[in-house]
């Protein structure tokens, strides 16, 4: 039930504790997992205290247990335990602890299937599909680098990299990459470097270690935040045998810190024997070139040559033909016209009356050139035509010329 209080009848404070005391102690025992982060061991005092941490949600809590009870499970700090406690409030500091009255490490066989459940989850859910990859920029201005403090991953990704790219410029973010707080650490960090406008690219490096060591990597915060940046993630997790599920879900993952400083930036002094040898083939086909369009040209006029003479000849020949075909057809109009003016001719001679004189006629005439066609009664000179001529005609009496 809830406390009655008010303004003008407050609660002591010991009531309040009283009465939190009195909630946490009805929850009970409970079972509890979660990672040493702090052991503190007190010699000759029966009650030892540690920390536990939840690394996912960055919570932590103090746990007391007997000293045989911790010996017993061999607790390390870093360890992964699965304890039975009883929440405890302690009224005189408000603190909330929990009680131990069992402790046990979480075995490797149990870590890895818990590992291998969440790779199948998050590989359902599309997070390691090649569809959500983005490509590494090819010469990027600034890259972000997670890694250990004063690791040799940071100097093999940090030198391998200057020495394909001398300049290469990095923004390091050294980070705890084991132990209970590796995962807040990483995660801090990997928001800092995806807010960076500079950063175009985000490597996550570590040198290689145990399955324990390595579980912030297959953590489930740490890969949903690695698949939700807007920058792309190069993952660079221990030997070549380590795969943690980082691995998966980064945009590139790269079997060592040196790898991935391989596919970060290019080799400077390969690019330059590429563009030396792309120089050189460029120059060899534009010299190519200028040989052929040369040659080309040279030939120009001799083409021009024996174009315009083929043209002329062709020309020629047409005109010969053309004046050929224009003597045939000339000839030809020629002796139809002869021939139509020989009908002609034999039609009109046919109707002429010289035809009729060269038969045997005359043709009578008087001399006001009237052909006679009647006997005249005056005397007087007439011309008679015939077919050779004419000659004159006087009248001497009737009846007779």
């Amino acid at each position: 039930m809830p406390l009655e209080s008010s303004a003008d009848a407050p609660l002591p404070l010991r009531a309040v504790s009283a009465a939190i005391a009195s909630w946490v102690h009805r929850l009970g025992e409970v079972w509890v997992e979660g990672q040493v982060a702090q052991l503190s061991r007190r010699p000759g005092v029966t009650t030892q205290f540690l920390t536990l941490r939840d690394t996912d949600a960055n919570i932590s809590m103090s746990v007391t247990c007997p000293r045989q009870l911790l010996d017993g499970a061999g607790v390390v700090e870093g360890a992964r335990v699965i304890l039975r406690a009883r929440p405890d409030f302690w009224a005189e500091r408000g603190t909330i602890s929990l009680r131990a009255n069992d402790i046990r490490q979480v075995g490797l066989g149990e870590l890895l299937a818990r590992i291998e459940a969440l790779r199948k989850l998050l590989a359902a859910e599309g997070l390691f599909s090649t569809a959500h990859k983005r490509p590494l920029p090819f010469w990027p201005t600034r890259i972000g680098l997670i890694t250990g403090r004063g690791g040799a991953a940071e100097h093999d990704v940090v030198e391998n990299s200057r020495r394909r790219l001398p300049g290469a410029r990095f923004r390091i973010e050294n980070v705890a990459t084991q132990g209970p707080s590796a995962v807040s650490d990483i995660l801090a960090a990997l928001r800092r470097l995806d807010r960076d406008g500079e950063v175009e690219v985000i490597v996550i490096a570590r040198g290689g270690g145990s399955v324990e060591d390595l579980l912030p990597f297959s953590n489930e915060t740490l890969l949903r935040a690695v698949a939700g940046c807007r920058t792309p993630v190069v993952s660079a997790i221990g030997h070549e045998t380590d795969v943690p599920l980082l691995d998966f879900v980064a945009d590139v993952a790269c079997s060592t810190p040196t790898a991935a400083a391989r596919r970060l930036v290019p080799d400077l002094a390969e690019e330059q024997e590429r563009i030396a040898a792309l120089r050189a083939r460029g120059r060899a086909t534009v010299a190519g070139r200028l040989h052929r369009e040369r040659a080309l040209l040279q030939d120009v006029p001799g083409r021009l040559t024996r174009v315009i003479t083929g043209r002329l000849e062709r020309g020629q020949a047409e005109l010969r033909t053309t004046r050929a075909r224009m003597c045939t057809r000339l000839r030809a109009l020629l002796d139809a016209a002869a021939t139509d003016v020989a009908h002609i001719r034999a039609r009109v001679q046919a109707l002429s009356p010289q035809s009729t004189l060269a038969r045997g006629y005359a043709v009578v005439v008087t001399g006001s050139g009237r052909a006679v066609r009647a006997p005249v009664e005056a005397v007087g000179e007439l011309a008679i035509y015939v077919a050779q001529g004419s000659f004159p005609a006087v009248r001497v009496g009737s009846g007779s010329p």
